[in-house]
């Protein structure tokens, strides 16, 4: 068997297991963020704005390691289901910054329950998951943009 063609074999691929667990994850928060009328890219904006009250789209974007192309129709959708505020930085006009509506903040509570219920599903020790949590950030950090 010809060696070159090794690091072509699946089992091989530092990303397809990363893929196929992400996706297997996410999976896991479609039921209970149905319940919520949110995605999973809309759960993860308004967890930030939960934390933040008001961001700019940049700084979103960069915490979510989103671009504006994603986001804006994102952000445009949750702004027709009363989620979120968008409106331009009094300071620099080319800022447009992203705050919570009165509804997005009232959903915070509903969602309290989402995190259990996922973990639920997610059978690692808290240990492991917690190593795990620290290598995807090491790893996310270690990528250049390109």
């Amino acid at each position: 068997m010809d060696k070159r063609f090794d690091c072509l074999k699946l089992d091989r691929q530092l990303c397809f297991p990363l893929y196929a667990a992400a996706r297997k994850v996410i999976g896991q928060y479609a039921e209970p963020l149905e319940k919520l009328g949110l995605t999973y890219t809309q759960y993860v904006v308004m967890m930030v704005l939960w934390e933040e009250k008001s961001v700019s789209v940049k700084e979103l974007g960069r915490r979510l390691y989103l671009d504006s192309g994603t986001l804006t129709p994102l952000l445009k959708t949750m702004e027709k289901k009363g989620l979120v505020l968008r409106a331009r930085s009094k300071e620099d006009e080319r800022v447009v910054n992203v705050s919570l509506s009165f509804e997005g903040e009232a959903l915070r509570e509903r969602a309290l329950s989402v995190p259990a219920e996922v973990s639920a599903c997610v059978r690692l020790p808290e240990e492991d998951a917690q190593k795990l949590y620290e290598l995807l950030y090491e790893l996310l950090a270690s990528i250049e943009d390109r």
